[in-house]
């Protein structure tokens, strides 16, 4: 396969060799449970002692503890010892078809394999083949930076979607799997499911990008999004898109230090990924809910009623979503919004009051959690926040950029990627 015509890339894919224990090797994406601490100090003591990815990340709920420098350099150490101890099997030039079965059964089906960041834009506006769908927020990319910059080794909770209406590229391949080489089986802590995975042969890998190739024509793409002009888009960064960024952030810095023809084949170039069928059954968009900690409740409220002039009875038209408080629920209605979206409109609001006044914001997956956290005498104040349609998001990306930033999530944080294919970067 040229890679001047591939869209799509194979990988020198590392996993823990046969007999690992993968169900304590694999840990879910580092940005998840983010206001449960509970959750990763059950990760914690799960690895303590063992190989597993809980010791190659760094979860964001510890990024603003003391100790930054020192964990990153215990991260380093850690992969290091796992290759020099030879823990990893390296399946060279290869695709893997992952299905993860969720925790309420569903079946997400993806394909392991490596994009080129040339082709990624996070920029607003982006005509690039791969692109952001929510907005990118610069001031969290330089600290993943100093995470990355020095690995050996990529750990990807990077999904891309595919919108494949008809199923020709991800779901033929899976109903194959009986006749492919099993690589993975088992399943994932914290009652998250179950993860199982093949490799592709040479049949599949050159028919993979073919399909993809006509996906992405100029008349194809077009007639499908009923656009005129505008670059081909192929892949949507679902997940990870911060960690995409750094990636591309990492391999900007790579270029402007080696030479042109070093740069062009260095493997920091690409980043693993997975592919995933926007049209996978089992893929739901959840809307990403908010809640404010440590600002003044009832302060925030009368400063949200007069900037959105909010009601509690909606009219047609209006933007709706619910706040909770002390336990209690309030409707919130936005009769003339700035923004298309009700997600856009709340986060404009909470972005220029909470640069005036004190609060700190976290995104939440689940209802239950934000009220959870914003019950009786909490003092938190939760935003819940309706879910867009699926089916709109690859053309509301291509003609109106990237979308507000935590705008949807594609199911519970226990249904994300888990840590599990890595792959060499240095």
């Amino acid at each position: 396969m040229k890679r001047e015509t591939a869209y799509f890339y194979p990988a020198d894919i590392l996993l823990p060799k046969q007999g690992s224990d993968l169900r304590t090797f694999s840990v879910v994406a580092c940005d998840q449970y983010t206001s449960e601490p509970d959750y990763w100090e059950r990760v914690r003591r799960q690895a303590e002692g063992v190989p597993s990815a809980y010791h190659l990340i760094f979860p964001e709920i510890d990024l603003k503890k003391d100790g930054f420098a020192a964990r990153i350099d215990s991260i380093n150490r850690s992969m290091d010892e796992l290759l020099e101890q030879g823990y990893f099997a390296c399946y060279p030039n290869s695709f893997v078809y992952a299905e993860r079965t969720l925790r309420n059964g569903a079946v997400r089906r993806g394909l392991i394999g490596t994009v080129d960041l040339e082709q990624y834009d996070y920029r607003k506006g982006s005509g690039s083949l791969i692109r952001a769908t929510e907005g990118t927020v610069l001031e969290r990319i330089p600290p993943r930076v100093k995470i990355r910059e020095n690995a050996r080794l990529e750990l990807p909770h990077i999904m891309l979607l595919l919108d494949d209406g008809d199923k020709q590229v991800i779901e033929p391949i899976g109903r194959k799997a009986a006749q492919m080489e099993p690589v993975y089986d088992f399943e994932l802590m914290e009652e998250s499911g179950r993860l199982r995975g093949w490799l592709l042969n040479g049949t599949q890998a050159k028919e993979l990008n073919h399909k993809l190739a006509s996906l992405c024509t100029q008349k194809a793409f077009e007639q499908k999004y009923q656009v005129e002009g505008e670059a081909p888009m192929l892949f949507a960064v679902g997940d990870g898109n911060h960690s995409l960024a750094t990636a591309k952030a990492c391999y900007d810095k790579l270029k402007q230090e080696l030479p042109p023809g070093q740069a062009a084949v260095h493997p920091a170039r690409y980043a693993l990924v997975e592919l995933v069928n926007l049209h996978d059954e089992s893929l739901q968009f959840e809307a990403i809910h908010r809640v404010v900690f440590g600002a003044d409740a009832k302060h925030l409220m009368e400063k949200m009623k007069t900037a959105l002039s909010l009601s509690e009875t909606p009219v047609s038209g209006a933007q709706t979503f619910d706040v909770v408080v002390d336990g209690k629920t309030i409707p919130a209605a936005v009769q003339c919004p700035e923004s298309n979206l009700a997600v856009g409109t709340l986060q404009k609001f909470l972005d220029a009051y909470l640069k005036e006044f004190d609060g700190e914001i976290d995104y939440i997956h689940g209802e239950k959690v934000v009220r959870e956290l914003c019950g009786e005498g909490s003092g938190n104040i939760g935003f819940l926040l309706p879910c867009m349609n699926k089916s709109e998001l690859f053309r509301t990306v291509i003609l109106d950029g990237a979308l507000p930033r935590k705008t949807f999530s594609m199911g519970e944080a226990c249904d994300k990627r888990f840590y599990l294919e890595a792959r060499k970067i240095k």
